[in-house]
């Protein structure tokens, strides 16, 4: 009778689980390139690159020259992001 619920509920476990490993892969390959998952995420947004985790998780995995470009991409864009107007108002304080 619950077998309908049992799948209903781990069709969306599994995706779910599927994503955390992609950010473990990524935080893992990330930190090899002295940055951390969340930077790099930052950077990626920056630098207006539209890859998703899943696509860049492979690219990690598969060819570690065109992640290590990647990764430059992010944190140049990082560098080149303006510092927020928070940050420069908690230091004067």
């Amino acid at each position: 009778m619950k077998g309908k619920y049992w799948a209903y509920r781990d069709r969306k476990a599994r995706k779910r689980n599927v994503r955390s490993l992609w950010i473990v892969r990524l935080n893992a390959a990330v930190r090899t390139h002295g940055m951390s998952y969340n930077r790099f995420i930052e950077g990626l947004k920056a630098a207006n690159i539209l890859l998703d985790r899943k696509v860049l998780s492979d690219i990690a995995i598969q060819d570690e020259g065109a992640f290590a470009q990647i990764v430059a991409k992010a944190k140049s864009a990082l560098e080149a992001k303006p510092k927020s107007p928070k940050a420069s108002v908690a230091k004067a304080a």
